[in-house]
């Protein structure tokens, strides 16, 4: 395998859904309200795929999702549901374990506007290219997606890693021939990489 592509919220960083159960607890819902707002309520998945592919804006989005979620206050509320996330520091040595070894590295992520920020930096250290859904107009599962990362780091789809915490667009990656590695946590992951990357993803 010579690209690897890799998702951001609860790939590179700690579990988002994580973060979405100390958002509920926070606000007297329970704990798997939000998860299940997106699972059960076709209007506020419908609401947050808008968002990811930039036909919305934050500051349209945020007082709709509050009351698709039961929540008064809408104030930052792109922030205070990812306020538990940090980085992951070993799957982000891992991708720059990869890019040191020649695979072409690639990000993959469906954006929730200017809510959640991608350190330009970090980015440029990180990767050889990166497709935003509200930068592109397309979202994860789409295979358009996957196609267009692909093209963008240069490597045939069949010859690509991507990475995801969410099975469905570990299913829309194999659907254009990727090998997709379904995320749940770097000790499951960084042996996997290591494997299919033939590199040293710095286990342990």
């Amino acid at each position: 395998m010579r690209g690897l592509l890799v998702d951001f919220g609860g790939v590179l960083t700690t579990n988002v859904f994580q973060s979405f159960r100390e958002f509920s607890e926070r606000e007297g819902l329970s704990p798997d309200h939000v998860k299940e707002k997106f699972r059960s309520d076709p209007e506020a998945l419908g609401l947050l795929r808008r968002l990811e592919k930039g036909e919305v804006d934050v500051d349209e989005f945020e007082p709709k999702f509050a009351a698709a979620i039961g929540v008064e206050d809408h104030e930052g509320l792109v922030e205070r549901l990812f306020r538990g996330i940090g980085p992951d520091e070993r799957m982000l040595d891992a991708v720059r374990a990869a890019r040191r070894s020649g695979v072409r590295t690639g990000l993959i992520s469906n954006s929730w506007g200017s809510g959640l920020e991608y350190d330009p930096q970090l980015m440029e250290e990180l990767f050889d290219a990166l497709v935003i859904s509200g930068d592109v107009g397309l979202h994860k599962p789409q295979p358009e997606i996957f196609e267009l990362g692909a093209s963008k780091i240069g490597v045939p789809p069949a010859d690509c890693v991507f990475v995801d915490d969410l099975r469905e667009n570990c299913d829309g990656a194999e659907a254009v021939g990727m090998t997709a590695v379904l995320h749940r946590g770097a000790d499951t992951t960084l042996p996997r990489l290591e494997e299919l990357l033939g590199i040293s993803a710095g286990i342990g």
